[in-house]
């Protein structure tokens, strides 16, 4: 039996960054030939796209989790990393996409609309990005930055332009297959439709769909029978029609008295829709009654006794028959004519287009705070100094002075001496506590010296141009120098003859 699944959770986790390398061209004769460490690789990311041929959150039901690939390392000789590659999890049209607290992340309609559900990390700089006049040669490189990890909710929410609305068995099943060619399970027991099943009809030149919302029951909306889980599926319906059965043989229930349930639970839900999303109003959509299975004569005979008092509420009613299909062409009409008064206060289509999650703008702000949890200890919160930390080394001594230098430029360290940190205060900044030992000294303007240097800048023994020139000429004037000495030293000798 084939299973319908509306609404999972889902955790997702983006691909990481590849770290950057620390490299040094190396020959003959050219120990240091200067950082060739290329840059890590992105990480991919995940995206949920539109898929037409996707109506089924299944698949995700049995596969909840899912993560892109992790971006190359870099290599030397300038060679990046190659990025991962992008997750795309295809979904149903109509899906929407929430976090685990209920905030609406994407309402994805339309095929091809994409939703970056988790971003990739950014690779990590390798040490030819990091070299400067100040540090030629920079000894380390940079850590990718981890992907996004995170729990998503997705609920599907059909995309019908026609809601049927009515008791079980109360005919919408058999009204979709006759009006069109969907062929849904029939059957004369309640709860027989498990799940929204979506037809096809065309009135005239207007093509709409209608869906059905199974196991609408009074009490559905405090969970009975089927819950108000299948409820979701009408928030996008243009138009909501009552299908009333009016050959029931049960004595507690009449077409009025159970137009009367169903909107009592529509009034239930709209409460909950707005406190989740802020949902729709469903008051205002139109309605039309449908006076079903009017082929048998006591049906008749009550859809004539009720048709005055729905009159009276201003719907439009309508005795159908689908075993004789008798006012079904009326009917489609009718409903044709409510989509398309509804279809022309919408907006222009919009294309296809990528919904990506807002973020905070990162103006590189930052805050200091006491640590609640621990004397003398404080806590650092921003953007830039929270990847800075995640992007570095500390194994590496070099790469922690980098660190420390790029947090005393931001102004993390003045910040600290502000809010009285002393060195050998606890410092957390992200996931790090560390003793902070400052480069200037609270309250005075000398450095105390450079870190992060690299040694190999202190020990240069290159011979300058300038030096080979006048070694150059120092040895042409001892050349000079001997020559005439070896001559003054043959005419003495010649002398002496």
């Amino acid at each position: 039996m084939s299973r319908f699944v509306d609404r999972v959770t889902i955790s997702v986790a983006a691909g990481d960054g590849g770290n950057g390398v620390a490299s040094v061209h190396r020959e003959k004769f050219k120990p240091l030939g200067g950082p060739n460490g290329g840059n890590g690789g992105r990480g991919g990311d995940v995206r949920l796209v539109v898929d037409p041929g996707v109506h089924t959150l299944l698949d995700f039901h049995y596969r909840p989790n899912a993560r892109a690939e992790n971006g190359k390392r870099g290599e030397g000789n300038h060679r990046n990393g190659a990025q991962g590659e992008d997750l795309v999890l295809p979904v149903p049209d109509g899906t929407v996409v929430l976090s685990t607290d209920g905030e609406v992340l994407a309402d994805m309609v339309g095929a091809g609309t994409t939703f970056v559900a988790a971003a990739g990390g950014r690779g990590g700089l390798g040490n030819a990005a990091l070299a400067s006049k100040a540090r030629r040669a920079p000894g380390f490189a940079l850590l990718g930055e981890p992907g996004d990890q995170l729990e998503l909710v997705l609920e599907l929410k059909s995309v019908a332009d026609v809601g049927l609305l009515g008791f079980p068995s109360a005919g919408k099943s058999s009204l979709i297959s006759v009006l069109s060619a969907a062929k849904p399970k029939i059957a004369d027991y309640p709860f027989t439709t498990l799940m929204p099943n979506l037809g096809v009809v065309t009135a005239g030149e207007t093509v709409f769909t209608v869906a059905d919302v199974p196991g609408l029951i009074p009490g559905a909306s405090q969970g009975r029978g089927l819950g108000l889980d299948f409820l979701r599926h009408i928030e996008r319906c243009a138009v909501l029609v009552h299908v009333v059965d009016c050959a029931t043989l049960e004595p507690d229930r009449d077409p009025i008295s159970d137009v009367d349930a169903l909107e009592a639970e529509l009034a239930e839900y709209t409460p909950a829709l707005a406190a989740e999303v802020g949902g729709p109003d469903l008051a205002s959509r139109p309605r039309i009654v449908v006076l079903n299975k009017v082929d048998v004569p006591e049906a008749r005979e009550l859809a004539e006794l009720v048709r005055a008092d729905m009159d009276e509420r201003g719907w439009p009613v309508f005795e159908v028959s689908t075993a004789s299909r008798e006012g079904l062409r009326e009917l489609s009409f009718a409903m044709a004519r409510e989509v398309e008064a509804y279809r022309e206060t919408l907006p222009e289509p919009e294309p296809a287009r990528v919904v990506v999650r807002p973020t905070a703008v990162d103006d590189g702000g930052f805050t200091v705070e006491e640590d609640p949890e621990l004397d003398d200890a404080f806590v650092v919160r921003g953007t830039k100094p929270e990847r800075w930390v995640r992007q570095t080394d500390f194994n590496n001594s070099e790469a922690v002075g980098f660190l420390a230098d790029r947090l005393a430029k931001l102004g993390v360290e003045d910040a600290l001496a502000r809010r009285g940190a002393e060195p050998g205060s606890q410092v957390t900044i992200g996931d790090m506590t560390f003793d902070w030992e400052p480069s200037t000294p609270a309250g005075m303007a000398s450095v105390m010296g450079r870190r992060g240097e690299d040694m190999r800048l202190e020990e240069d023994d290159r011979v300058r141009a300038h030096e080979r020139k006048q070694a150059k000429r120092d040895r042409r004037t001892s050349l000079d120098e001997f020559g005439r000495h070896v001559g003054d030293a043959e005419d003495d000798e010649e002398d002496d003859r």
